[in-house]
């Protein structure tokens, strides 16, 4: 039995001794340029590093979950709030919808929708540049025809677009390509890509692995250095990957940049599963503060949950 005067110092020993052995189970590798912490786990499991670090550089299969919404047929519930500079949500929209596909188009019916504060104009438009983008994203006003899900040889691009469509595509590069260029965007085009020479060095990487849904997976985490935070966009970004197919299962995300004319703060959260053949997206969650000039700061936080594929 020991004295009690001795256990406090007795208990640290332990910690130290944990966390000594945690730091000498980990490993550094160097893969595609980059130093990667690996935890005990994927060490002992001699995951191939380069291919992984490769596989989701290139992966397409986030973007393809999305591409999948065109041609599915599924449900969602839409939440969309404004908050004022205390947090409370003066302005907000609540809907349930339906997605209708047949004979190579889709439509979307309304089937409940509620809203409060000035979210919509006397034309029934939306007034918050949050909630446009929410729309122009998963909302659909017409019948829209001849729709794929094929990724391969499609490239984002701003050219030739002006306005909402022109934002539109930027927000979709750093949605569904994060870590790559993005043009257009003063001060930050070389900022997003954060698996270039120059920008990796930036960031703290690590690969784990772990349980999630009953899913082994491993988890790529990218954390900025705190003496580049000012430097950088994505601040954090986390992903989970399937341990057998490398499917994305779930991505979290922090963003921010200050550059006088403009200003954001936005963190975004994914989750993914299948149907059938399909990945599909199932939330997706927003919460972003942003400032530009000529413009209203705008604190929108929104929810999309979707369901009942088929």
């Amino acid at each position: 039995m020991y004295p009690v005067k001795t256990l406090p110092v007795l208990f640290f020993f332990l910690l130290t001794m944990d966390a000594d052995r945690a730091r000498h189970s980990d490993s550094m590798v160097l893969a595609s340029g980059n130093m990667i912490t690996l935890g005990e786990v994927v060490v002992r499991n001699k995951t191939d590093i380069p291919r992984f670090i490769d596989r989701v550089r290139n992966d397409s299969g986030f973007y393809k979950a999305f591409r999948n919404l065109h041609i599915l047929q599924f449900s969602a519930f839409n939440d969309i709030r404004m908050n004022n500079a205390r947090g409370e949500a003066k302005v907000f929209l609540r809907s349930s919808t339906r997605q209708l596909r047949r004979n190579g188009c889709r439509r979307m019916e309304t089937l409940e929708e509620q809203s409060g504060g000035d979210m919509y104009s006397s034309e029934h438009r939306f007034k918050y540049y949050t909630a446009l983008l929410y729309a122009s994203l998963f909302f659909t006003i017409d019948s829209v025809c001849g729709e794929d899900n094929i990724v391969k040889g499609r490239e984002f691009s701003t050219g030739g677009n002006t306005g909402m469509e022109k934002h539109r595509e930027q927000l979709k590069m750093l949605f569904f390509n994060p870590g790559k260029k993005i043009p257009g965007i003063p001060f930050l085009s070389n900022k997003t890509a954060i698996f270039d020479e120059g920008m990796a060095t930036r960031y703290d990487m690590r690969i784990d692995m772990c349980t999630r849904n009953n899913t082994n997976c491993y988890v790529f985490r990218q954390t900025v250095k705190p003496q580049y935070r000012n430097d950088v966009v994505v601040d954090e970004m986390t992903t989970w990957f399937d341990d057998r197919r490398l499917d994305v299962l779930a991505r979290n995300y922090t963003l921010s940049y200050d550059a006088g004319l403009f200003d954001f703060h936005v963190q975004m959260e994914v989750q993914l599963r299948r149907f059938g053949e399909y990945l599909v997206p199932i939330l997706i969650r927003y919460n972003g503060n942003w400032k530009a000039i000529f413009k209203k700061r705008e604190r929108g936080v929104f929810t999309a949950t979707l369901f009942d594929f088929h």
